[in-house]
């Protein structure tokens, strides 16, 4: 069959359904990948052996006129290419998509991989976002939820039918590939830190550098990382004039960004990320594999990479002092215990996250639908 992989960047396929794309490709498969052109996009074709279809797509925003003009396009480009099945991710292919999927008579399924400012934010856009969900989600065969507290919300709004919905532990992690360093120290002196999240007010990272400070007034020279990309768009993320002043306090080093993420998470003693809303993180995930303990808030989406205590810890959401205190907590932690931690992360990663069950079900899926 041919299978269509929608998705807002190029990038997002490459670096977190890679390995959905090989699958579907050893199950006989042929992959489509459309998305907005980016650095990312040769790649697709030229190192993972999928046709690339670009397709001209604002990820923020909500303007009439625009949606549109994007549901006629992705109609056009569904209408040309005829695959047999069309997987949706993120929220404009996840709207639009299935309303061109539709339309094209093409069965789709769709994964609600975090709600955004949607359900944190109640505005005019949020109701209008609402109302978009309950309509376009009339049509999908499946819905994938990352967290059954995402999945409870669509219920409880009435967006869509129970009995189309189901669970995948986020986009899963390749626990062969992301293996615990055994030469590695127990810790780093100084210890440190690592947030890896765009630079959005949602993320938590003003919290982050708030929790940064109270932690290196308690213990001097603790070294204290941000590795994500400065997005001023949309009116979500930090503006850079802002994000500048912050740095001038000299308590958080800068990382930029990475194509190696992985290689970060290992220079580091515990990963940090206090979000206020995720689907499932997938740098959490990453990190837990590679045998880190993790400190995130408990809420729908971070709370399911941790069990408190026992991997990490999880702290209020929007509450610095509780942030820095519980990184203090982990900073403290003999080494015995730093390490048992950091296995516990592991074997939540090989029992919970492993990405094979994410595969199975979407191979499932496909077949299934596919055949109808």
């Amino acid at each position: 069959m041919r299978v269509a992989i929608v998705i807002n960047t190029s990038w997002n396929i490459w670096n977190f359904r890679r390995n959905l794309v090989r699958a579907l490709q050893q199950a006989g498969h042929e992959v489509l990948a459309i998305a907005p052109p980016d650095a990312y996009s040769e790649r697709l074709e030229t190192e993972l052996g999928c046709r690339y279809v670009p397709i001209l797509m604002e990820n923020k925003g909500t303007n009439p006129v625009k949606d549109a003009a994007l549901t006629r396009r992705f109609y056009q480009i569904y209408r040309r290419e005829r695959p047999d099945v069309i997987l949706h991710y993120t929220i404009k292919p996840n709207i639009y998509g299935t309303i061109a999927a539709k339309l094209a008579g093409i069965p789709c399924a769709n994964n609600v991989s975090g709600l955004g400012t949607v359900f944190i934010v109640q505005n005019m856009v949020s109701k209008i976002a609402l109302g978009l969900y309950r309509f376009a989600f009339q049509f999908p065969k499946r819905v994938f939820f990352q967290n059954d507290d995402d999945r409870q919300l669509f219920l409880q709004h009435k967006l869509l039918r129970k009995e189309i919905t189901d669970l995948v532990p986020g986009s899963g992690i390749d626990v062969d590939k992301f293996r615990p360093d055994s030469a590695a120290p127990v810790r780093h002196e100084p210890f440190v830190f690592l947030m890896i999240a765009r630079v959005l007010y949602e993320k938590g990272v003003e919290e982050y550098f708030e929790a940064a400070r109270q932690v290196r007034a308690a213990v001097p020279g603790t070294r204290i990382q941000l590795l994500g990309g400065i997005d001023e768009s949309g009116g979500v993320g930090v503006k850079r004039v802002v994000f500048d002043e912050w740095m001038k306090a000299g308590n958080v080093e800068y990382l930029g960004t990475s194509d190696d993420v992985p290689a970060h998470i290992r220079q580091a003693d515990c990963v940090v990320l206090p979000s206020y809303r995720e689907g499932t993180p997938k740098t959490l995930l990453e990190a837990a594999a590679l045998g880190k303990p993790l400190v995130t808030t408990d809420v729908p989406g971070c709370r399911e990479t941790v069990v408190d205590g026992d991997n990490g810890y999880l702290c209020q959401v929007r509450s610095a002092d509780d942030l820095a205190a519980k990184m203090l907590q982990v900073l403290g932690l003999p080494d015995a215990e730093l390490r048992r931690m950091g296995q516990a992360s592991r074997r939540l990663a090989e029992t919970k996250f492993d990405e094979r069950l994410v595969l199975d079900k979407y191979l499932r899926t496909v077949a299934e639908i596919g055949r109808r």
